[in-house]
């Protein structure tokens, strides 16, 4: 009977094995569940299937039960944390990476998970545990990103230059550290200098609006425009709404003396800058709400606002970001009430009747809680 038990079991780990490789999730977790008595192994087999499944608090639960039976789980402990992280569970993910960097204080990982939870926490300390990390391992990636995005920052262009040649010493081809030392030559206006890394940026398939525009700029102050021309076209071929790409297109063309060119970019130039980007805005808000990154979704809604105040979708998701953003209720109702009381005549019937459903539910919710 207890062979035929462990061949049972054997059999509904594999199979959910299998289901979870690809992307089966709930089967998964159905067929783990079937599995009695349940082994450290099936608890972390469930906590892996429930955080792909987005379900994350579950997952968190089998963790503990996994780690209540075995707390040496190095492995497992460091997933229990990175899972804390991504619910925002910020306070225990730092104090679990603490006890792991005190358990192994030569270990810069856990250092730098530390640091990137401080980093969350707007904590003022996040800079010195990414430079402890630095000094446990010389030539950790991402905390000599880090660490050289700050120095380029607050404009100490020389620890930048430093720290970002530190890490592309044992990885030349690491595309943020060659991004922050041609930013780092062209702040301090060493053109040619700053070409070298941006060209290299493209050579690893890391062509950028952005670095085209900067690559641009450098070859444009060497008085080098016909291929300053080229990059900005490059540029434009990502991005042909941004001004700011057209005006130095329109001036470069004057400077060679095509003036039908240089009219055309620099009329484009004027043309965009008074048309208004909500649309832009909007759509960017709409993507971090797929992602469930409400707060950068308000940020973006709230910019589109500001481009234009008649923006009625804008007004309305909104709402829905900052009821999934703010703890409080009563802030949510705000917002919905913001988006009811303006379009409550001329507004669309969908986002209407969903706007007054959720104020009546919430207004529900904050009674009974009352009670």
């Amino acid at each position: 009977m207890l062979a035929f038990k462990a061949e049972a079991q054997t059999s509904a780990l594999a199979i959910s094995d299998s289901l979870y490789a690809v992307g089966e999730y709930s089967e998964a977790i159905d067929k783990l569940q079937e599995i009695t008595p349940r082994t450290e192994k099936t608890y972390l087999k469930l906590a892996k299937n429930y955080a792909a499944n987005r379900q994350p608090e579950i997952a968190l639960e089998n963790y503990k039960k996994v780690l209540n039976q075995n707390p040496d789980r190095i492995l497992t402990t460091i997933d229990y944390g990175d899972l804390l992280v991504k619910t925002g569970k910020l306070e225990t993910a730092d104090s679990l990476f603490k006890e792991l960097a005190e358990k192994y204080p030569k270990n810069a990982n856990f250092k730098f998970q530390q640091a990137l939870i401080k980093e969350k926490l707007e904590d003022s300390t996040a800079m010195h545990y990414f430079m402890y990390t630095i000094m446990l391992d010389t030539t950790h990636q991402a905390a000599l990103y880090k660490v050289a995005k700050d120095k380029l920052k607050n404009r100490q262009y020389t620890m930048a230059e430093h720290y970002s040649k530190r890490g592309l010493r044992a990885n030349p081809n690491n595309p943020s550290l060659l991004s922050i030392l041609a930013q780092t030559y062209s702040s301090l206006k060493l053109y040619k200098e700053a070409i070298p890394p941006y060209e290299k940026l493209i050579d690893l398939g890391q062509g950028t609006e952005f670095i085209y525009n900067k690559l641009g700029f450098a070859y444009y102050q060497i008085g080098d425009y016909k291929e300053a021309i080229t990059l900005y076209k490059k540029a434009l071929e990502l991005e042909d709404r941004n001004s700011a790409t057209h005006y130095t297109l329109g001036k470069l063309y004057a400077l060679t003396g095509d003036l039908d060119k240089s009219e055309t970019h620099l009329l484009m130039s004027i043309l965009i800058k008074k048309q208004p980007v909500d649309a832009e805005y909007l759509s960017l808000g709409l993507t971090y709400k797929m992602q469930e990154d409400y707060k950068d979704a308000l940020e973006y809604f709230n910019k589109a606002l500001e481009e234009n105040p008649d923006n009625e979708r804008a007004l309305y998701e909104r709402a829905v970001a900052a009821d999934n953003y703010f703890a409080d209720d009563e802030t949510a109702i705000g917002y919905y009430q913001a988006y009811f009381n303006k379009y409550e005549s001329i507004g669309n019937d969908g986002m209407l009747y969903r706007a007054k459903t959720r104020i009546s539910d919430l207004k529900k919710k904050i009674h009974l809680a009352g009670n």
